[in-house]
């Protein structure tokens, strides 16, 4: 069973990859935005299976933090873009 979490938090991780793609590449801010946030989605979804395949606790405060802190700051680079700062 294990083996299984391993390969799905691999999986999570491999997903990420286009992502950074198209957080360097753009073409506009609101996709690289966009693009943050689902990367820290698949990390958050990474260390949650992580977890589950160590039997370890512990990793899932982690992931509850990360995901809580991204979703924070897409919510602050939203107001920052909405207001037209940038």
């Amino acid at each position: 069973m294990t083996e299984i979490f391993w390969l799905a938090a691999v999986a999570e991780t491999l997903l990420a990859v286009p992502l950074l793609a198209r957080l360097g590449r753009g073409p506009t801010i609101a996709d690289r935005i966009v693009a943050v946030n689902t990367v820290a989605t698949q990390a958050t979804l990474a260390v949650v299976f992580a977890a589950a395949a160590t039997q370890r606790p512990i990793y899932l405060d982690v992931a509850l933090w990360l995901a809580a802190f991204s979703y924070l700051g897409t919510i602050v680079w939203a107001r920052y873009l909405e207001r037209g700062l940038l």
